[in-house]
This record gives C-alpha cells, structure tokens and sequence, in this order.
C-alpha cells in the first residue's frame, strides 16, 4: 500500500502547532478519531503518515514543521530527528522505547516520551494465548494438557508482568516473579510469589514470561546458562524483545533438551533453523501483535496526544523516558 500524508484542511492560522502522526501500522479508525479530537480542542494541527514503506517518507514528513511525533514501532532514528527542525517532542505509543534514539533526541533538546501501562493487558493477554495455543497442540486435533497448577515465573514485574500475573490466576497457575526494582511486598500482595533472583525464577518454574526492556543490561541476557535451570517440561514465553535473548544459546539448549519450547511475539533472526530441526516446539508471530488491539490502540494513542498537549502547554514531563 501507497504511503500517505494527510493534513487537516483547516486555515494554518488556526493551527499553531502540528502533530504528526507516523505510523507503518496505522492505528484503528477510531484512535484516529480520538486522536483529531483532543489535537483539535488544543488548536493544534493534526497531520498523519500511514503505511509507508520506506524511512525517506518518515523523515520528509517531520521536516515539514513538525512539533511532535506520536509512533508506534516505527524507528525515530537519528536522521528523523536531525530532519525535525521544529521537533520539541516524540512519543512512542506503548512501553517499549528502543526504537528512539534518546542520544540524538537529548542532544537536541528533544523530549522522549513512552505511554506506560497503555497496551499492558493486550499483550498479556496475547502472552497467555500463546500458552494455551501450545498446550493445546497448536490445536491439531490431538491430545494436550492444562496451564492449571503449573508454575509461571514472570521475569519482570511491571505493567505488563502484573496482568500476567492477574490472568494466570484465573487459570489457577502458580504465579512467581523477579524484578530487582519492585520490593517483595509490593509484588506479594497481589498473590504472587517473589523471589530473591533470576536464577531461582528460572530454577523453580516450567514457564517464564519475559517482560524486560531491551537495554545495555538486558540485551543477551536470556542465555543457555540461565534457560537450562528450568525444571521440564520448558515454555519460555517472549513478548518482550528479540534482543534480550542470546539466540545461539536457545538453538544450543533445543538441540539439547527435547523438552523445550518457545513461543514469542517477534520472530528470532534464526528463524529458518527452528523451522528445520524443531517443528512442532516453537510458535512465532508474524508480525509483533501484543499490542494489536482496537482497545489498546485507543489507550496508548490517546495516552500519547495528551501528552504532547500536556507537554507542550504545561511542559509535563512525567513520562519522559531521556532524562
């Protein structure tokens, strides 16, 4: 499909500040239409880039007096931002941000934003899916077995993490957690079980969940040495990032271990060997869908306007993520 660029016809003059939305997965109708309303009643002008192909279409759009951005996996990088000559704001519609490059935002005085906890049920809800999908044999016709009673170690307790937690309860699974920066009794309160590392997550549970960033500290981190502590038969679930997990190391630990399996929402680069020797252990998105619903395309896109507005007539930078 052709890209496109579409601005409100109404007078510039009515239209101090524009907004442009970009968008290679465009939003639904009816975030869209949130979206223009609360753009409209701050007098502001809207503009949309939807479904382009190639980054020269992104990087053209935001060089047209662009004040701010709204994204959702689209890639701010460094040339979309040295093209933003008016560019005061971005804000990637969702929890994950590494698709901004903070660097050439910051040096420029740009603030960065995320919309937290806006698309948070979506992708849980896509994670336990997932679960179920392959429990159920991917829905062969052939025998499968139950999430009731098995344990589910969540590998960090954030938004995301939390409504894991809240939907595996209702399947009756035994829940626990790591996170380093979440205190024991703020995650055991709500009925999960935490522990004191990630080796002990991965020591005591068949399934894991990954709900980690995709940072200096994280990138590579799921390697063979941590996936082989899980008790068998093993479900590790990602809906997080490709580059948290050492992919070398899961090709070493499936050849290993006939027990494992892995499910994600983002296809590993080593897709093709998975599809060669492990049929029937894995299951792969085509595309990244955790946040691929009408109700979370509505949350985060409204999230994300009215922090622009927020922002740029009040200077609230309670979700900027480049301090």
């Amino acid at each position: 499909m052709f890209s496109k660029l579409i601005l409100n016809q109404k007078p510039k003059e009515n239209y101090m500040t524009k907004i442009l939305i970009a968008t290679d997965k465009p939003f639904a109708p009816i975030a869209v239409k949130g979206i223009r309303k609360v753009v409209e009643e701050a007098g502001f002008e809207l503009a949309m880039l939807e479904n382009y192909t190639i980054q020269a279409d992104f990087i053209s759009a935001v060089a047209d007096d662009v004040d701010a951005v709204i994204i959702r996996s689209d890639k701010a990088d460094k040339a979309v931002i040295d093209a933003g000559k008016s560019l005061k704001i971005i804000v990637r519609a969702g929890a994950g941000y590494d698709n901004i490059d903070l660097q050439a935002a910051t040096e420029k005085g740009i603030c960065a934003m995320n919309t937290p906890g806006q698309n948070s049920n979506a992708v849980a809800e896509l994670a336990l899916g997932m679960m179920v999908y392959h429990a159920r044999n991917f829905f062969n016709g052939k025998s499968g077995f139950e999430l009731k009673d098995k344990k589910l170690g969540i590998h960090a307790y954030g938004y995301v993490g939390k409504n894991v937690a809240r939907i595996a309860h209702g399947f009756g699974m035994k829940v626990f957690a790591f996170d380093p920066f979440i205190s024991k009794t703020e995650i055991e309160k709500e009925g999960v079980t935490a522990v004191a590392s990630a080796e002990e997550l991965y020591s005591t549970c068949n399934y894991i969940s990954l709900h980690l960033p995709a940072n200096s500290q994280t990138k590579q981190s799921i390697n063979y040495a941590l996936l082989s502590k899980m008790p068998a038969p093993a479900v590790l679930v990602n809906t997080a990032r490709a580059e948290v997990i050492q992919e070398a190391d899961l090709i070493k630990l499936f050849a290993d271990r006939k027990d494992f399996a892995y499910l994600s929402d983002v296809e590993p680069t080593n897709k093709t060997e998975f599809e060669a020797n492990f049929k029937g252990r894995y299951f792969f998105t085509p595309k990244k869908m955790g946040a691929q619903t009408e109700e979370a395309n509505i949350n985060a896109g409204i999230a994300a306007v009215r922090q622009i507005v927020n922002f740029l007539k009040n200077g609230d930078r309670t979700f900027q993520v480049n301090k």
